[in-house]
């Protein structure tokens, strides 16, 4: 048997994985196990720990790092935590292979810790860009300690390439939580409302603010736009809840104290599947959330995206691109619920999808199939050509 060991830090990428998650369970030779960290484990965010445990994954290991506190010096410390938790972890149960994804600094804490191991480490989504959080620099960091590579275009692989890595262990295979989205749609009206409090019938917006890490100072301004513009606009708010980022705290406090007042609803998980469903349904998105770039397009629901968080990712014809300013915001989210603006989108092709609906297939085949050893751990520089030669 290949043991497969998957690190999860949160809702977010444990949504992404899931579609991988799945095939790698019912994938003969493979054992399956995930490392659950971040806030996963805790109650302020959740617990969404529980979510892994319904769903009938193996847990491995559970690694402590989230603090009562959201500072830098805290965030700062989580990751040592983090470091010392997975090199425990991995002392005791060590993988064949260590999946880890995107931008965390949980994941980094997780990648940094297999390297005495010598454990190769297999990167979900390399090469992106997100120019407003220090998230863009844990990624390509992750890119330098992995040595399995899977980007999301192609585009994205050129990224990676030109960090230096092998064209051979570079797969581009599209995001696996846009494979099969019809299990979404299985999720009634009446189900969301009965479970989340969601009314779907009716137009509203969904709210997914995170801090800005590069710009956590202004975090309670900037929260304080947004909701100044949701009052302008005056369309009825369902609100996801924030990261464990840097100055996360201040921006929940502030939307819970605002939803009371305005009778607006705040989730702090919906699960994947719920999730899209209301995404399917909402008459816009608004935020910064990776989901309203990479997800929206293909339930072709209008995003209007803040500030500088997603900046360089590619995107869809579908995101408004405003500032953190109350008065743009209200702007865009106009345009965005504009009839007229969603029905342009009817034909708008999702970069991020795979067009054969076989991210996850392609991954779970590579995984499988990559040859281990010493071949695989060990790393040389791919050069590009010079500018002399071209």
């Amino acid at each position: 048997m290949r043991t497969i060991g998957v690190v999860t830090t949160s809702r977010a990428d444990y949504g992404v994985y899931l579609p991988v998650l799945r095939a790698l369970r019912d994938e003969p030779g493979i054992d399956l196990g995930l490392y659950v960290s971040g806030s996963h484990l805790s109650p302020e965010f959740g617990l969404t720990v529980r979510a892994i445990e319904e769903d009938g994954f193996k847990i491995l290991e559970r690694v402590e790092v989230v603090l009562s506190s959201d500072t830098p010096q805290s965030i700062a410390t989580s990751m040592a935590l983090g470091l010392i938790g997975f090199g425990r972890a991995f002392s005791t149960s060590k993988p064949d292979i260590l999946v880890v994804l995107g931008d965390r600094y949980e994941m980094l804490s997780a990648a940094l810790a297999a390297l005495p191991f010598k454990i190769p480490v297999a990167h979900l989504f390399g090469g992106e860009q997100t120019e407003g959080a220090f998230d863009e620099l844990l990624r390509h960091s992750l890119t330098k300690l992995s040595h399995l590579h899977f980007t999301a275009t192609e585009e994205y692989a050129r990224r990676v390439i030109q960090l230096g890595e092998s064209p051979a262990r570079v797969t581009v295979c599209g995001q696996p939580h846009l494979d099969d989205l019809t299990r979404s749609q299985k999720i009634g009206p009446h189900d969301l409302l009965e479970r989340f409090g969601v009314d779907v019938t009716r137009p509203f917006l969904l709210v997914t603010f995170h801090p800005v890490t590069l710009e956590y100072e202004q975090a309670e301004w900037q929260i304080d736009e947004l909701l100044a513009a949701l009052d302008v606009v005056g369309l009825p708010v369902v609100f996801t809840m924030p990261n464990a980022d840097t100055a996360g705290r201040i921006v929940a406090e502030k939307i819970r104290a605002w939803a009371k007042s305005h009778a607006a609803v705040t989730v702090d998980t919906f699960g994947t599947d719920a999730y899209q469903a209301v995404l399917s349904h909402a008459a816009a998105m608004v935020g910064n959330s990776s989901s309203g770039i990479i997800e929206a397009l293909s339930f072709k629901a209008p995003v209007v995206n803040l500030g500088t968080r997603q900046k360089g990712r590619a995107r869809g014809a579908n995101v408004i691109d405003v500032g953190h300013g109350r008065a743009e915001i209200a702007a865009g989210i106009k345009r965005a619920v504009d009839p007229k603006f969603k029905q342009s989108l009817t034909t708008v092709v999702n970069p991020y999808a795979n067009p054969t609906g076989s991210a996850a297939a392609t991954i779970v085949r590579v995984l499988k199939n990559a040859k281990l050893g010493d071949e695989l751990v060990r790393k040389t520089f791919h050069e590009l050509p010079s500018m002399e030669s071209q």
